[in-house]
């Protein structure tokens, strides 16, 4: 294992990534690949948490290559990082099944984000499934797996990686000193407001700008989202403050002069909204154009995020073989088929011996 600390997160492949997506974690994930040994997963057994028809699976691979052109167009670099498909790493599942023995139920029916997770799938509370409770078990065995000390979440994420560290604590207590007890990492930047002003930017409720949106559609977009509700002429004095088009300026506007003048015009009654979605629009695009630029150069290179994705999950085995048969070892566990065998084998040898 890498002397550097270990960091692992990732996406469930639902989808091509946006910016609330960069914000909250993408940009740090460029900036921290060159101080960590990161490990970013192609989360797709949770996509089974929620979604079980066959279709949504099958859509849910379709997406795993968008959203890996997503991590090379933003300059994950699959050289400084590993890129590794979930449901390819058998050890995954072995150590899920430990780890589920090691933390209460209600422990884990107490965790708000199940229930939230429950409610946006429409699954009524009576018919949770045993899965989607257990979902911060198998993220456990995620971060575990490559012993993380680090893993980069937002706040309604961070009671998982507090899960984690219980379970990396109790494993420790009963077997020996073996995982570092994993700390979460939250981004400087709170949750990235969707474009209806609804809550966070999501894929599922429609208010999301993609990275791979072209700039007509980001145009599009941006023109229909909204802003101050009381402000209905263009002479009426707005407030910038609660107001998304004005929280984009402030983190994908570099023209901060620009920025400043929209908001002093803003709250005087003498800029309209529309003048100030344009200047939206243009720094959005400036911000995008290189990330298509890196993007199509990518989609040219047929098999490239294949490749990527094997190398990265074949490196991923090896070190979640190692650090699962360590852990069978000290539970008392590994050897136990190879010891019966013998013994099996030895009796064989003896009636033979006697026939």
């Amino acid at each position: 294992m890498s002397e550097k600390k270990r960091i692992l997160t990732g996406d469930r492949p639902t989808g091509s990534l946006h910016l609330g997506h960069f914000v909250g974690s993408l940009k740090n994930r460029v900036r921290l690949q060159d101080d960590y040994t990161c490990f970013f997963i192609i989360a797709d057994l949770h996509i089974l948490t929620t979604c079980l028809q066959k279709e949504e699976i099958l859509k849910a691979r379709d997406h795993i290559r968008e959203m890996v052109l997503d991590y090379l167009s933003v300059g994950i670099d699959p050289v400084k990082s590993t890129i590794y498909l979930q449901s390819a790493v058998p050890a995954v599942y072995e150590m899920n099944l430990f780890f589920e023995m090691l933390v209460p139920l209600n422990r884990l029916r107490g965790l708000p984000s199940i229930k939230e997770m429950a409610k946006n799938a429409h699954i009524d509370e009576e018919s949770v499934p045993f899965g989607l409770v257990g979902y911060p078990v198998l993220q456990t065995a995620d971060i575990l797996m490559p012993r993380a000390h680090l893993v980069p979440v937002g706040r309604d994420n961070e009671a998982h990686v507090e899960l984690s560290r219980d379970i990396a604590r109790k494993f420790n207590l009963l077997y020996g000193d073996f995982f570092p007890l994993p700390e979460p990492l939250l981004s400087d930047t709170p949750a990235l407001p969707g474009t209806d002003g609804k809550g966070k930017m999501s894929k599922s409720a429609g208010n999301a700008i993609f990275l791979a949106d072209d700039a007509k559609t980001v145009e599009k977009k941006v023109n229909s989202m909204y802003t101050d509700p009381n402000r209905i002429h263009a002479h009426i004095p707005g407030n910038w403050k609660d107001n998304p088009v004005f929280t984009y300026h402030d983190l994908f506007n570099e023209d901060k002069k620009e920025v400043a003048d929209f908001k002093k015009r803003y709250e005087e009654g003498k800029i309209a909204d529309v003048e100030v979605k344009k200047g939206l629009s243009q720094a959005l695009n400036r911000f995008l154009e290189p990330i298509r630029a890196k993007r199509a150069l990518f989609e040219q290179e047929k098999g490239l995020v294949e490749e990527i994705i094997v190398q990265g999950t074949e490196k991923m085995n090896h070190i979640a073989e190692e650090t699962l048969r360590e852990m069978k070892s000290l539970m008392g566990i590994q050897g136990t088929w190879k010891k019966i065998q013998r013994l099996a084998e030895e009796r064989r040898k003896s009636v033979s011996l006697k026939e």
